[in-house]
């Protein structure tokens, strides 16, 4: 089957939307609300475009691609319908982007500026609502909620966690846990799932706050330590430290597309933490002292070596790290069995 975008004619597979025809053929449309591994609801309007014979402009996000549908994308009825949207979202509430993390990775922002946007034509709301921040994790900034609806679809529909939801109706409408709990009261595992969703600066991580924002990371991909999964993920880096763990919006790589757990977001602080041991110690007359590398394999070796001579094999245990790679495991517990002669051999991991 084929279709018609912009003049351009563009073939069709049974089940796709107007909006992936026209991304698969390399038409822009933008989105805020929609998100490649989420179900399409059409909540936010910026998407639409203009179908030859529908009587009103349509959600291409939404809208099922037909044989011989003739869409146009760019067509002034089309752009100030798609403008009026982003006006009705930035007066949503207060977007002050002199402060906000999300300053230069944010999808209304692009829009806006986009558009050509100077200041939206209606007033913003006069109630400041006061910053969500008692966890650890993740900042709430309801001011900046565009009540796209991405978090709570990420949350029941990707992690399926069941967390969040719309609570209210009309201007008191807003998302969260149920019964206006905060975040560490909910029954949220703080997997950062809607933080990587979120496309304005309503959700970000604390940990990270003032550190850097986009413009000022160079980022890194990086294979997650934590287990042997291989989760993707990329590191935001600034003046040669980690100030923020990201992964993308869309087209994110295998095997995690996206999705980090919470040791794998949020969980990098020891990286930087003044009681991290860079150097191996070997206690001498009760007190450590820093040893080399050599000195430090030689000291285990003998008190090993004198423990199994001593007392048996099965005196000696080994307990290894999931931050170690799965064939450093292999050889850990393969020295223990092969090596010592024990099979006390255990992982942090299955704990």
């Amino acid at each position: 089957m084929t279709m018609i975008i912009d003049g351009k004619e563009c073939s069709v597979t049974p089940g796709q939307t107007v909006y992936e025809v026209a991304r698969a053929n390399g038409v822009y449309i933008p989105v805020l609300c929609h998100q490649e591994q989420l179900k399409p609801v059409g909540a936010c309007r910026v998407c639409v475009v203009e179908v030859q014979g529908a009587r009103s402009l349509v959600a291409s996000c939404a809208m099922p691609a037909e044989k011989g549908m003739v869409v146009t994308t760019g067509s002034d009825r089309v752009l100030k319908a798609r403008k009026l949207a982003v006006e009705l979202l930035m007066t949503q509430g207060h977007h002050n982007c002199i402060t906000c993390e999300n300053s230069g990775d944010c999808v209304l922002q692009d829009l806006a500026y986009s558009l050509g946007i100077d200041s939206p034509r209606f007033p913003e709301p006069e109630k400041v609502k006061p910053l969500e921040q008692a966890n650890e994790m993740i900042v709430r900034d309801m001011n900046k909620c565009v009540l796209c609806g991405l978090c709570v679809r990420a949350c029941n529909e990707i992690q399926v966690n069941q967390v969040l939801d719309y609570t209210g109706r009309g201007p008191t409408a807003a998302v969260g846990p149920a019964f206006g709990v905060p975040y560490e009261s909910s029954d949220c595992v703080f997997c950062g799932e809607c933080v990587r969703v979120c496309p304005v600066g309503a959700l970000f991580e604390k940990q990270g706050r003032f550190k850097g924002r986009a413009g000022d990371l160079r980022k890194v991909r990086t294979t997650c330590e934590y287990c042997g999964v291989g989760c993707q993920m990329d590191l935001g880096i600034k003046d040669g430290k980690i100030v923020k763990v990201t992964t993308p919006r869309v087209d994110a790589p295998a095997p995690n597309f996206g999705s980090l757990c919470i040791k794998g977001r949020f969980g990098y602080d020891f990286i930087g933490h003044p009681d991290r041991l860079t150097k191996p110690l070997i206690r001498v007359d009760g007190e450590l002292q820093e040893a080399s590398w050599d000195e430090a394999v030689s000291y285990v070796a003998d008190k090993l070596a004198k423990i199994k001579k001593e007392h048996g094999p099965d005196a000696v245990a080994g307990f290894s790290s999931a931050r170690c790679t799965n064939e450093e495991n292999y050889l850990f517990q393969k020295f223990l069995r092969a090596v010592i002669g024990t099979n006390n051999v255990d992982h942090c991991a299955r704990l």
